[in-house]
Parts: structure tokens; C-alpha cells; sequence
């Protein structure tokens, strides 16, 4: 069992910033066995960045839905992404973004001005979101176990880059219902890609490689968990030079080009 000094440990020796900005994408599984479990890890990750600003992802796009249940509570609606993700968005001091598919949880001394805006974005991770922030503010994107398909961040550099065939051709209605109990309508361009292409992100990880070799990424351990950390400003440089040069880069599984 690893005690919470040693997770620390891991997290410093991976380099990770006390003082910046942390966006961390997990698998509890692949942690193993922790003092104090789930919440242990937690605890662990939020006494680490302190002085800087913790985010999880907390997503909806998998049960949010126009017809059916297009009201999202930003207090009461679980993440669809993880079970830490889940422990995270409820803890005191924790501030959730009002996107209604593509939330995310915050921590920190700006934690507030971070999240704030987000019923303004009609896409998942358009420009000035969350998600363009972590460019913004030059974060580190944290993979605990997870494997770097699960990059949301890529999704906003094809975003920002223009890439076709990745929204909907229709705004669809949702709504989200903040703290205060006020609803916003906040119609949406959702992800989706129309066939033959399809699964876009579960082609993410094939930048993992270059981001390696142009110092973007590296590797490290927490738990028992193989991480992978990124750079978020050379992530979107590196990705955006690449797709320059081929635009369709994620529709199927040619190379990545040499940049």
C-alpha cells in the first residue's frame, strides 16, 4: 500500500508544478492500493497544488442529450469520466464550470475566474473555454493510468485549428442548472464526426510518441499507475504544426508527419 507521503513524492519527482496549473485525466484501478483509497488520492492531489489551481474533467456528454435529458445540474449531475472525478467536483472549495457536456471541476486560488464563462461557449472546448485556458496558462495535463486517448485538450486544438467533420451541423438545446438554481439555455455544437470517420479521440495517442521526442511528454509513476505528463502550450504547438501539413491527421491511423 503506498502512503500518501510516498504519492507525493511520485508527484514531485515527475516535476509537476506546485504553484501552476494541473489538469488531470485518471483511472483509480490503475493506482492500486492507497492509504485512505480514492479519497486518500484526493487528498494527496490537492494538498500538492495548494498554491496553484487542481482541475478534473467532470463530463456529461454521455447522459446529457436534447430530447431525452438536457438539463444539466451542475451540483447533482455525476461525471461520466471517473470515479475520482466524482470524489473531486463535491469537495469543499471545489467550483464546477456550467458547460453542459464538457464541465470541469477546480481548485485554487482562482479556481472561480478559471470556470467562470462557460454558458457563453457554444462548443465542447472552444476558444476562451477551460479547456483554451490550459494553453493560456501553460499547464501540465496529468495521465494517471489512462492512457493519452483520453486527451480532451486535442480536442480543442483540432478546434482551434478548424479541422472538419468534428461538431454536429445543428445546434442542439441544453441547459444548465447552476448552484444558485438558475437555468441557462446553452445550445451546443456537440462532438461528432459523420461516418466513414468515427472515434476520433481514441486516435489521440498516436502524438504521444512525437510529443515524447519534442520534450512535451514524459513518463512517470503514481501508485502503481504508468503517467504520462504533457505540456499543454507545446502539445497544442506540436499538434497544430502537424495538422498544417495534414489536416485529416485523426480520421484514420496514417503517421504523424515529421515536423
Amino acid at each position: 500500500m503506498y502512503s500518501k507521503a510516498q504519492l507525493k513524492d511520485q508527484l514531485r519527482e515527475m516535476g509537476i508544478d506546485p504553484k501552476g496549473t494541473l489538469l488531470v485525466h485518471s483511472s483509480m484501478k490503475a493506482i492500486g492500493q492507497v492509504e485512505d483509497g480514492p479519497e486518500g488520492v484526493i487528498d494527496v492531489l490537492m494538498d500538492y497544488m495548494k498554491d496553484g489551481l487542481l482541475v478534473f474533467p467532470t463530463h456529461t456528454w454521455k447522459q446529457i442529450r436534447e430530447k431525452t435529458y438536457p438539463i444539466f445540474d451542475v451540483v447533482n449531475e455525476p461525471s461520466c469520466v471517473g470515479l475520482l472525478t466524482n470524489i473531486f467536483r463535491v469537495r469543499p472549495g471545489v467550483v464546477r464550470s456550467l458547460h453542459p457536456t464538457h464541465s470541469v471541476a477546480a481548485y485554487g486560488k482562482d479556481a472561480a475566474e478559471y470556470v467562470s464563462g462557460e454558458e457563453n461557449h457554444i462548443t465542447p472546448c472552444g476558444k476562451g473555454s477551460c479547456w483554451y485556458k490550459l494553453y493560456e496558462r501553460k499547464a501540465q495535463i496529468l495521465f494517471i493510468g489512462c492512457g493519452t486517448h483520453r486527451n480532451t485538450f486535442l480536442h480543442g486544438v483540432e478546434e482551434w485549428n478548424n479541422v472538419p467533420n468534428r461538431l454536429t451541423e445543428r445546434l442542439q438545446l441544453l441547459y444548465t442548472r447552476a448552484a444558485d438554481g438558475k437555468t441557462y439555455p446553452i445550445p451546443q455544437y456537440r462532438h461528432y464526426s459523420r461516418p466513414p470517420v468515427t472515434e476520433v479521440s481514441q486516435r489521440y495517442n498516436k502524438m504521444e510518441e512525437t510529443f515524447v521526442k519534442k520534450g512535451a511528454m514524459h513518463y512517470g509513476r503514481f501508485g502503481d499507475a504508468h503517467c504520462a505528463l504533457g505540456d499543454a502550450q507545446m502539445m497544442y504547438d506540436i499538434t497544430s504544426a502537424c495538422l498544417k501539413i495534414d489536416i485529416h491527421l485523426f480520421d484514420d491511423h496514417r503517421e504523424v508527419p515529421e515536423i
